[in-house]
C-alpha cells in the first residue's frame, strides 16, 4: 500500500506544487514534508519524527498548537490553517448536470427510432408533389382537396417530436430529483459526524469537516478516524487498519513505538490524544480517492487493477471517509453493477423487459410489413398502376406513416415506465421510512427487506431498552412482582431503604428529567445504580435531598465496587457520634455476610443459614429463573463505643441486617413482543444473538416470544455454537451448521466471529426450497463483518458506531426493533407497488398492440393514432408509475409469507386480471370500430384518406379507451383479488390527482386537440357513453374476482429471476459463489435419491433396533417435556412422535458420527425448513474430541446401534 501512496504525488495537480514552497505560512512545516511524514509507518516514522522535530512535542509547537490546550478557537488562525493545509473534505464526484440526464434520456432506442421517423415525416409534409400530375398517382392523394388540410401534414410529426420531448424532460427530473435526494441524504449522515478535539483546553464536539491540521483530537473506541494524525499519549490504543492495510490483526499504537494514525481506520480498544497532521485530500483515505480518480478515466485502470489484486481491492471497499468519499463508493459500485449482485427485484424487472420488448418489435415489424404489402398490392397489382417518378414523395409518404404506425406500436409494447416505477416507488419509499425511523443508507436494501425471511438482532438497546429497571422486590418479608406503594412499607423500612440507595452509590450517578417531551427520564452513570435510585423515585421518594444533607465530602469511608468483592460499602457517621454502614451487592455474596433481616414492622429479626436457603430458594432463584439480577441491600450500626479497625474490610462488612432484596432487569421494550409476533406471522425468523449469559437470554426471549413454551428450539452459547458446527480441525462445516441454524433462536455469549458466522451460514445455506434473505442488527465496532455479510444490516443510529453505521444498509435512528417491522413493510409494499403498476401496464399494453396491429391489417390505418398512442403511453408509465408506486403500505402486508427470491411477479391471480381486462377493452374496442357509426349514427371513419380531417368515430374510440384505461387503473389497486378496490383510496392523494387529473387533460385533449392529436370533438351524449364503458371495467372486474384463479390452470406466471442463461459470462464469473437455483436443487434431488435407496434397508433395521433398546438404557422421553428441564438440557431433546422411518441421514456412514431423525408433523413455524427435528442423538465415537450427551459405553444400547451400522 506504501508504494502505491508514494506515487501518490505524481498524480497531483503541479499548482499545488508551486504554491507549497513560500507556503508554509508561519508554520514550522510545509505540506509536502507533512504528507511525506505520513506515508511511514511503525519504527521509521518515530526515527523520522525524533530527526525532523526532536519529538511529538516539537512536532505541535512547529504546528502552533499545544498537547494540552489544543488550538485557540479563533477563526482566522483556522481559516489560515484551512489554506495553507486544505479542508478535512474530500470533494465528492459532480452531480451530472440536467443537460447531461437529458441527454442519457435520449439515447432510447425507441425514442431515438420516434424522432427519426417524426424528422421524416415532418420533412415530407412541406415537400408537395406537384398539383397537375396528381391524377396520375390514382386516388393516394384524394381527400386533400382542402388546402388547409394538406398544409396541416407538418402537425403529426411536430406533435410525435413534442411528446418525445415530453418523455425526455419528465425522465430527467426523475433522475435528477432522485440525485438531488441522495445528495441531500448523504450531506445529512456527513453533518451528523462530530468528532472530539481539544480547544482552548475545552472539549469540543466539532463536524468532521470543520477538523484542521493542528488540532489535538481525542479518539477513543469505537471512532472511525477522519484524519491523519500523530500519537500524542494513548492508553492501550489498538487500531485496525485492514481498510487501508488489508492486515486483518489489529495494530497496537504507542507515542513510543508506533505513533502514526491514519483516517479511514477504526479504533477497536483503548484511547488517546492525536495531533491532526494531514486532512482531506492530503490524508491517506484522501489519497487512495485521489489515485481513484473522482474522474472516470481511472475507472478502467481501477477495474483491471481490482482483478488483479483481489485482497487490496477487497479491503478498499469498507474505506468510505466519513467526508464524501461515500458517494464516490456509491459511484463505483454503479461503475462495477455485476459486483454487487442486482437487487432480486430489478433482476426480475430486466428480464420481464427484455421479454416484452421482443415481442413489441416483432409487433411492430409485422404490422409495417402488412401495411406495406396491403398498399403496394392494392395500389399496383389490384388497380394496375405504373410507379412514376413525380408520385414517389407521395407514396414515400405513405410508407413513412406506415412507419410510425409500426413504431407507436412498438413504443406502446415497450415498459419503459418500469425502471421509473422502480425508482419513484423506492425514493417514496425512501423519504417515507425517514418517518419511520429508517435512514436507507442504500436504495435496494428498502426492496431485499421485503424479503427477508431471517433477523438476526442484538439484546441490549435493541428488544431492550437499554435501562435497568428494578421490577421485583422482597422486603419486610413480601415478595413484590411489581413496585410496591409507599403505604404498603412501613416508615422505618422506606427511610432506610431510600438513604442506604441515595448515600452508598456514586454521587456521579443520577436520573435527569427527559430532555425530550414524552421521552424517558435520562440515566447517567453507572446503570445498575441508576436503577436502584429509579426504585427511589419509583416509591414517590427523593435521593437529591439526602445526599445534599450528607454531601460526598462527608461519607466517613467508602469501600468501592471491584469484581473480587463484588459489594459496595458506604460509613457515615450518625448524629449520636455512632456510625452506620450501608452495603450493596450480589445477593448470593451478601446475604452470607447478613444475620439479621428486617419484618413486615420494621424489625429485627435473626436470618439463619436455614431461613436463607429457603430465601434463595423461594425469592432468589424464582427471579432468576425470570433473568433478574439479584442485589441485596443492607445495613449495619455501630456504636461511638465500639469503633472497628476500619482497614479490616471482612470484619466491618459482616454480621448485617438485609434491608430487601431486588431483582433489576433491562427491560424488554414494550412494542417489542408485538413486533416479533408480527414478524412470526409474516414468515420471519427471529434469532436473538447476545454477550450476556444464556439464562437471562433464554428468559429475555421468552418475554420477546422468540421461543414459545411447547416449541422445539435450540439456545446455545457461543462455546457449544462453535463445537456442533465446526471438524475435528476446527473448520466451520456447512453441512454441520445446516443442522444447527433452523432451529437456533437464542445464541448467547456469542462473540462477534460467532454472529458473523451465523449469518454467513444462514445465507449460504440451501436447505431450504429458496435460500434465506438475512437481515441482522447491530451497534458495536464488532458487529461490522456481520453487518456487512448480511443482506440488510441495521445500526443503531444511538448507540451505533461510525464503523457500524458505515458498515450496514439502513440506520435506525431510533434503535427499536418495530422500526425494522416497518422497514420489512415497506419494503413489500415496494414489491407490491411495482406489480400493481405492472397490472396496468400489461392490460394497456396488450391493448394497445392487438388494436393497433389488427386496426392497420384490416383498415390499413391504426385507430389510435401515433401522437394518441404516445398521450395513452404518458399516462400508462408516467402517471401510473407515480400513482401506483406511491400507495402507502398497509397492515394486511405482514400477513404473508415473503415472496422469496424466485417468486414472479406476475402472479397467477394478476394474469387473470390482466387478460380478463383486455378482453373487455378489445371486445369494446373492436365493436365500436366495426359497428360504431351505425350506433352513434355518424360517419364511418375507416379507409380515410391521408390528411383527412379527424373523425368523430375515431375520436369515440380513443377517448373510450382512455376512459377504459382511468378506471382500469383503479382495478390495478388491488393484486390479490381482494374485492374492494377502493379501499383506502383517499388515504394516497397522488393517486386521486393524478386520476382527476388525467381525466381533466382527456377533455381538453379531445374538445380541443384538433387535427394534432386527431379528435373531433363530441356531444355531451358521446362522451356520457364513453364513461358508461369506462364504469363497466369496474363492473368487469367484480365478475374476474368471482372466477377462482385455481380453475385457471392454463394461466402461466411471468417475470421469474434471470436464470442461468440470460446471465453474460462475466456477471457469472462474479456470481459462482451463487451456483444457479435450479442446478443446485437437481443435483441435491439426485443425490437424495442416490442416498435414500442406498439407505433405506439400513435405516428400517436401524429403527427397531433403535426402538426396542432406546427406552431401557434412558429415561422415559416424556419427563423432558417440560420447558424448564429442557432449557437445562438444551442438548438432547426426543419428540415423541410416532417414529416415521427417515428417508435421508445426510451423515455418512464411515463418520463416526450418525445421526438418526424422524420427520415431526409440520410445525406452526413453517419458514424454517427444519429438517432437522425430531429424534435427535448424538451418539460419537469415544475418539470423538468434543465431549457427547452420552459417551457410548460398549454394552450401552446406543453402541449396539452403532455397532449395527
Amino acid at each position: 500500500m506504501g508504494d502505491v501512496a508514494n506515487s501518490s504525488i505524481e498524480f497531483h495537480p503541479k499548482p499545488q506544487q508551486q504554491r507549497e514552497a513560500p507556503h508554509a505560512g508561519g508554520f514550522g512545516c510545509t505540506l509536502a514534508e507533512l504528507r511525506s511524514l505520513m506515508e511511514l509507518r511503525g519504527a521509521e516514522a518515530l526515527q523520522k519524527v525524533q530527526e525532523t522535530y526532536g519529538d511529538v512535542g516539537g512536532l505541535c509547537r512547529r504546528l502552533k498548537t499545544s498537547p494540552t490546550e489544543g488550538l485557540a478557537d479563533n477563526t482566522n488562525d483556522l481559516e489560515k490553517r484551512r489554506q495553507i493545509y486544505g479542508q478535512n473534505f474530500i470533494p465528492p464526484k459532480q452531480p451530472k448536470t440536467f443537460l447531461q440526464l437529458v441527454w442519457e434520456a435520449l439515447q432510447d432506442v425507441t425514442l431515438i427510432i420516434l424522432e427519426v421517423a417524426a424528422i421524416v415525416s415532418l420533412g415530407l409534409s412541406f415537400y408537395a408533389p406537384p398539383g397537375e400530375e396528381s391524377e396520375a398517382c390514382g386516388n393516394v392523394s384524394a381527400g386533400a382537396e382542402d388546402e388547409g388540410e394538406a398544409e396541416a401534414g407538418w402537425i403529426e410529426g411536430a406533435a410525435i417530436l413534442l411528446s418525445v420531448i415530453c418523455v425526455v424532460l419528465v425522465t430527467a427530473f426523475n433522475d435528477w430529483s432522485k440525485e438531488k435526494q441522495f445528495r441531500g441524504l448523504q450531506s445529512r449522515i456527513e453533518q451528523e459526524q462530530k468528532f472530539t478535539v481539544i480547544r482552548n483546553g475545552q472539549l469540543l464536539q466539532v463536524p468532521v469537516a470543520a477538523l484542521v491540521v493542528g488540532d489535538i483530537a481525542q479518539v477513543k473506541y469505537g471512532d472511525l478516524l477522519p484524519a491523519d494524525g500523530v500519537l500524542i499519549q494513548g492508553n492501550d490504543l489498538k487500531i485496525d487498519e485492514s481498510s487501508l492495510t488489508g492486515e486483518s490483526d489489529h495494530v497496537r499504537k504507542s507515542a513510543d513505538k508506533d505513533p502514526m494514525l491514519l483516517s479511514g481506520t477504526h479504533v477497536m480498544e483503548g484511547s488517546g490524544r492525536m495531533v491532526v497532521t494531514a486532512v482531506g485530500v492530503n490524508s491517506q483515505t484522501g489519497i487512495i480517492f485521489t489515485l481513484l480518480g473522482a474522474g472516470g478515466e481511472e475507472e478502467k485502470k481501477d477495474k483491471k487493477a481490482k482483478k488483479q489484486d483481489g485482497a487490496v481491492a477487497m479491503e478498499m471497499q469498507p474505506l468510505k471517509s466519513a467526508e464524501g468519499g461515500e458517494t464516490e463508493e456509491r459511484e463505483k459500485k454503479k461503475a462495477n453493477v455485476p459486483k454487487k449482485e442486482k437487487s432480486v427485484l430489478q433482476g426480475k424487472l430486466t428480464k420481464l423487459a427484455v421479454q416484452i420488448g421482443k415481442a413489441g418489435l416483432v409487433m411492430s415489424a409485422v404490422t409495417v410489413i402488412i401495411l406495406a404489402l396491403y398498399f403496394v398490392i392494392e395500389t399496383f397489382v389490384v388497380d394496375g398502376r405504373a410507379w412514376l417518378a413525380e408520385c414517389t414523395p407521395v407514396y414515400v409518404q405513405y410508407f413513412v406513416k406506415f412507419f410510425i404506425i409500426g413504431v407507436t406500436v412498438l413504443v406502446v409494447a415497450v415498459p419503459e415506465g418500469l425502471p421509473l416505477a422502480v425508482t419513484i416507488s423506492l425514493a417514496y419509499s425512501v423519504k417515507k421510512m425517514m418517518r419511520d425511523n429508517n435512514l436507507v443508507r442504500h436504495l435496494d436494501a428498502c426492496e431485499t427487506m421485503g424479503n427477508a425471511t431471517a433477523i438476526c438482532s442484538d439484546k441490549t438497546g435493541t428488544l431492550t431498552t437499554n435501562r435497568m429497571t428494578v421490577v421485583q422486590s422482597y422486603l419486610g418479608d413480601t415478595h413484590y412482582k411489581e413496585v410496591p406503594a409507599p403505604s404498603a412499607l412501613t416508615p422505618k423500612i422506606l427511610d432506610l431503604l431510600v438513604h442506604a440507595i441515595s448515600i452508598n452509590s456514586a454521587y456521579t450517578t443520577k436520573i435527569l428529567p427527559p430532555e425530550k417531551e414524552g421521552a424517558l427520564p435520562r440515566q447517567v452513570g453507572n446503570k445498575t445504580e441508576c436503577a436502584l435510585l429509579g426504585f427511589v423515585l419509583d416509591l414517590k421518594q427523593d435521593f437529591q435531598p439526602v445526599r445534599e444533607q450528607i454531601p460526598e465530602d462527608k461519607l466517613y469511608k467508602v469501600y468501592t465496587f471491584n469484581s473480587v468483592r463484588k459489594s459496595m460499602s458506604t460509613v457515615i457517621r450518625m448524629p449520636d457520634s455512632g456510625f452506620r454502614l450501608f452495603s450493596k451487592g450480589a445477593s448470593e455474596i451478601l446475604l452470607k455476610k447478613c444475620t439479621n433481616i428486617l419484618n413486615s414492622n420494621g424489625e429485627l429479626r435473626s436470618f439463619r443459614p436455614r431461613d436463607r436457603d429457603d430465601m434463595v430458594q423461594k425469592i432468589i432463584e424464582p427471579m432468576a429463573c425470570d433473568g433478574l439480577r439479584t442485589i441485596c441491600i443492607a445495613y449495619r450500626d455501630f456504636s461511638a463505643a465500639q469503633e472497628p479497625d476500619w482497614d479490616n474490610e471482612n470484619e466491618v462488612v459482616g454480621d448485617l441486617t438485609c434491608i430487601a432484596v431486588v431483582g433489576i432487569e433491562d427491560p424488554v421494550r414494550p412494542e417489542v413482543p408485538e413486533a416479533i409476533r408480527k414478524c412470526q406471522r409474516a414468515g420471519i425468523t427471529v434469532r436473538m444473538v447476545t454477550g450476556d449469559n444464556i439464562n437471562t437470554a433464554r428468559a429475555i426471549a421468552a418475554k420477546c416470544g422468540i421461543i414459545q413454551p411447547g416449541e422445539d428450539f435450540l439456545c446455545l452459547e457461543g462455546k457449544e455454537f462453535n463445537r456442533r458446527i465446526r471438524n475435528e480441525k476446527g473448520e466451520i462445516e456447512q453441512e454441520r451448521l445446516d443442522k444447527v441454524w433452523p432451529k437456533l433462536r437464542v445464541l448467547a455469549r456469542s462473540s462477534p466471529t460467532d454472529k458473523h458466522t451465523l449469518v454467513k451460514g444462514i445465507i449460504d445455506s440451501n436447505t431450504g426450497e429458496q435460500r434465506q434473505v438475512v437481515a441482522v442488527t447491530g451497534d458495536g465496532t464488532n458487529d461490522g463483518p456481520a453487518l456487512k455479510k448480511a443482506d440488510v444490516g441495521f445500526a443503531m443510529g444511538i448507540a451505533g458506531t461510525d464503523v457500524a453505521k458505515e458498515a450496514s444498509d439502513i440506520i435506525l435512528t431510533d434503535d427499536n426493533f418495530t422500526s425494522i417491522v416497518k422497514a420489512v413493510m415497506w419494503g413489500r409494499n415496494v414489491y407490491d407497488s411495482i406489480s400493481k403498476f405492472l397490472q396496468f401496464q400489461l392490460t394497456v399494453n396488450v391493448v394497445a398492440v392487438i388494436v393497433a396491429f389488427t386496426g392497420a391489417c384490416i383498415t390499413q390505418d391504426s385507430p389510435l393514432k401515433a401522437v394518441q398512442m404516445l398521450w395513452v403511453n404518458l399516462i400508462m408509465d408516467t402517471f401510473a408509475s407515480l400513482a401506483l408506486a406511491t400507495e402507502p403500505p398497509t397492515e394486511s402486508l405482514l400477513l404473508r409469507k415473503p415472496y422469496g427470491r424466485d417468486k414472479p411477479l406476475i402472479s397467477r391471480t394478476m394474469m387473470k386480471n390482466i387478460l380478463g381486462h383486455a378482453a373487455y377493452q378489445l371486445t369494446t374496442i373492436f365493436t365500436l370500430l366495426f359497428v360504431g357509426e351505425l350506433f352513434f349514427d355518424i360517419d364511418s371513419g375507416r379507409n380515410a384518406p391521408l390528411h383527412s380531417p379527424p373523425s368523430e368515430h375515431y375520436t369515440i374510440i380513443f377517448n373510450t379507451f382512455v376512459m377504459m384505461q382511468l378506471f382500469n387503473e383503479i382495478n390495478a389497486r388491488k393484486i390479490h383479488g381482494e374485492r374492494n378496490v377502493f379501499h383506502g383510496i383517499f388515504g394516497n392523494p397522488i393517486f386521486c390527482t393524478i386520476v382527476l387529473g388525467t381525466f381533466a387533460i382527456q377533455i381538453v385533449i379531445v374538445q380541443f386537440g384538433g387535427k394534432p392529436f386527431s379528435c373531433s370533438p363530441l356531444s355531451t351524449e358521446q362522451w356520457l357513453w364513453c364513461l358508461f364503458v369506462g364504469v363497466g371495467e369496474l363492473v368487469w372486474g367484480q365478475v374476474i374476482a368471482t372466477i377462482p384463479t385455481s380453475q385457471l390452470k392454463c394461466l402461466k406466471e411471468a417475470g421469474h429471476g434471470p436464470g442461468k442463461d440470460e446471465m453474460t459470462d462475466e456477471e457469472l464469473a462474479e456470481g459462482e459463489e451463487e451456483i444457479d437455483h435450479a442446478e443446485r436443487e437437481l443435483r441435491r434431488g439426485q443425490i437424495l435419491w442416490f442416498r435414500g435407496l442406498n439407505r433405506i434397508q439400513t435405516q428400517i433395521r436401524v429403527v427397531k433396533a433403535f426402538r426396542s433398546s432406546l427406552y431401557e438404557g434412558l429415561e422415559k422421553p416424556e419427563s423432558k417435556t417440560s420447558i424448564h428441564n429442557f432449557m437445562a438440557t438444551p442438548e438432547f431433546l426426543i419428540n415423541d412422535y410416532t417414529h416415521n422411518i427417515p428417508l435421508i441421514d445426510d451423515t455418512d456412514v464411515d463418520e463416526n458420527e450418525e445421526r438418526l431423525r424422524a420427520p415431526p408433523p409440520p410445525s406452526p413455524n413453517q419458514n424454517n425448513n427444519a429438517i432437522d427435528s425430531g429424534v435427535y442423538l448424538t451418539t460419537r465415537g469415544t475418539k470423538s474430541a468434543t465431549s457427547s450427551v452420552f459417551s457410548s459405553r460398549p454394552g450401552s444400547p446406543l453402541h449396539s446401534v452403532e455397532t449395527s451400522l
